[in-house]
């Protein structure tokens, strides 16, 4: 038995409350491990210090397993009586059985040694303040990212100077086209037509940029975007429509011409807003950009200058405005720009505060990577899942993966993180930061769509990128923020790609296997490139299949089903299928 590769610890996902009664518990062998047994019971169970009475548990076989890479992940759900919860592991592989504790691996014979003291797994307490929580409605919301600048000029006499005429091809990366917030409010009847749910807004506040990422006034909607006043009615109507709203929220950093920065710039050491940047080198001199190291920024740009989200002063000054945010305009959630770089001291106090002031507050993090360290139920509810953005994309770009191969990858995205968290990850192909989705795709509106039906069969909450709904193309940035092609649209140019994204979001909202973290890959058809996953709902099950490769395949389904979403086959066309036996039929996917 390969014992390096098994590991578990009591903490982080591999032992978690999934609520006030259930204990999840994970753990990772090699291939080699053939049945894996857990024996739990209470601490307590043979007496407070344990005497001379031998502690003994309950003893059952852990079934449900993912496949990763180079492990399986084995899990099981146990409801512990008292709260509490002693438990060792009984693995088999072969004719080899080993028994897991704490302290390492024994056999059977040096488990039952007298006078051996046993190292047991322990969960001391299921405490229900800190088991993690998530808001409940994010599972069930389609999101819709807007970049206002690029999203609708509903009101032109706010222009910046130089705005120039809307178009839907390439922008430069200083161009200003007129998207203000009149314009996000005037789409909302077309944005809940399309069945979305939620809005994530780029920044909207005070900036001298389009993307507005470098703050200048963290509590004035940005002039050419509107007032603070629209951004309230905008929230109202979009409230009123079914769709929840949530902010950008730019901590990190603030713009050069931020009136602390200035200060700071003015006043060098003698300012009092010296210790709320990162500064290293006094005085400040201007340059190309800071990898001289004078001051921190975001990445190298001179422009955005590092918060000191450690100061006391900074986290109030930042509360503050978060506070203003919620009760000014009645917002929903926050994305946190760059928030993996923020302090998690910061963050837990975010947290204290907004979900008392409400408690079904949605925290965002914009993190690119394993992030297990910021939801723990204390800081974020959520991460933007660009593993999974990877996962997905990296079998289409890869043509020599086979199905195994996006079966780990899938795997990993939802062996991260505790299950609750799993249900509100932030799911997305594209975005501001990104090349958008046709783009990745090289154009083949095929991989397109099969991309976007795994996106919406994944658990979690999936996000599209404005003008996706329509394959909006576009390359890295500034590409990728095009202005939205709504002549083409009123034109009713775009209907069938408009249809296709209703379909798919139709399917998420009413089916609700598409939503259920319950899922496995029974690899029942034998070609390399065919995805074939099925979706465990309370209700129903949703069986996937993706022929990605370059010849019809056939596909054995039970003479009973229903096609949900399909666009190369339809359920009426009764020339595809052949009744084979035993009542299976037989369709040929293109």
């Amino acid at each position: 038995m390969n014992l390096s590769a098994i590991y578990h610890r009591m903490s982080e996902q591999y032992c978690y409350s999934l609520d006030e009664d259930r204990l999840i518990i994970n753990i990772k062998t090699g291939y080699d491990v053939d049945k894996i047994y857990i024996v739990y019971g209470d601490p307590y169970e043979a007496g407070i210090m344990g005497g001379a009475e031998k502690w003994s548990g309950d003893r059952e076989e852990i079934y449900f397993k993912k496949r990763l890479k180079d492990h399986i992940w084995w899990t099981t759900t146990l409801m512990p009586k008292y709260k509490r919860c002693k438990y060792y592991f009984e693995i088999h592989s072969k004719d080899e059985c080993m028994y897991y504790f704490e302290d390492g691996f024994y056999t059977e014979d040096e488990m039952n040694q007298d006078g051996k003291t046993l190292s047991y797994f322990i969960m001391p307490w299921m405490n229900p303040a800190d088991v993690c929580t998530t808001p409940s409605w994010v599972n069930d919301t389609v999101w819709y990212q807007i970049f206002p600048e690029r999203f609708c000029n509903g009101d032109p006499s706010i222009d910046p100077e130089n705005v120039k005429p809307w178009q839907s091809g390439k922008v430069g990366m200083h161009d200003f086209y007129g998207g203000d917030i009149k314009g996000i409010r005037d789409k909302i009847p077309y944005l809940k037509d399309l069945g979305i749910t939620g809005i994530y807004l780029n920044p909207v506040f005070e900036s001298t940029t389009n993307h507005k990422y470098n703050t200048r006034n963290y509590k004035l909607v940005d002039p050419h975007f509107g007032t603070n006043e629209e951004l309230r009615a905008l929230v109202d109507e979009a409230h009123a429509a079914g769709i929840r709203v949530m902010l950008d929220a730019v901590f990190n950093h603030t713009g050069y011409d931020h009136p602390m920065w200035l200060d700071v710039l003015e006043k060098g050491q003698e300012s009092k807003y010296a210790q709320w940047y990162m500064v290293n080198k006094w005085p400040i001199e201007r340059g190309r950009d800071t990898r001289d190291g004078r001051y921190y920024s975001f990445a190298f740009a001179e422009y955005m200058p590092k918060l000191n989200t450690n100061n006391p002063e900074v986290q109030d000054y930042l509360l503050d405005i978060i506070k203003f945010w919620i009760d000014t305009f009645d917002i929903d959630g926050l994305r946190f720009d760059v928030g993996n770089e923020v302090s998690h001291s910061f963050l837990k106090a975010i947290r204290y505060m907004t979900k008392r002031i409400k408690n079904d507050f949605y925290l965002l993090g914009e993190i690119w990577h394993d992030s297990i360290s910021w939801l723990l139920g204390d800081e974020y509810d959520s991460v933007m899942n660009y593993p999974l953005t990877t996962a997905i994309a990296d079998f289409w770009v890869y043509k020599n993966r086979d199905r195994q191969s996006f079966e780990y990858d899938i795997n990993r995205c939802f062996t991260m993180y505790y299950s609750q968290v799993n249900d509100v990850l932030f799911n997305l192909l594209d975005s501001h930061d990104t090349n958008r989705l046709f783009d990745k795709c090289h154009k083949n509106i095929d991989i397109f769509y099969q991309q976007l039906a795994v996106l919406f069969t994944m658990p979690g909450s999936p996000c599209i990128y404005y003008g996706t709904e329509v394959a909006l193309d576009g390359g890295y940035d500034p590409d990728c923020r095009r202005c939205m092609p709504w002549s083409d649209i009123d034109a009713g140019k775009l209907d069938d790609k408009l249809s296709e994204m209703k379909s798919l979001i139709s399917m998420r909202k009413t089916i609700q296997a598409c939503k259920s973290r319950n899922f496995h890959f029974p690899n029942d058809i034998a070609k390399d490139r065919v995805i074939s996953y099925l979706k465990i709902g309370d209700n129903e099950s949703l069986q996937v299949y993706l022929n990605c490769e370059n010849e019809e395949v056939e596909i054995p389904l039970p003479e009973t089903y229903e096609v949900i979403f399909s666009r190369k086959w339809s359920q009426e066309d009764d020339t595809k299928g052949t009744l084979a036996q035993n009542g299976v039929l037989i369709i040929k996917l293109p």
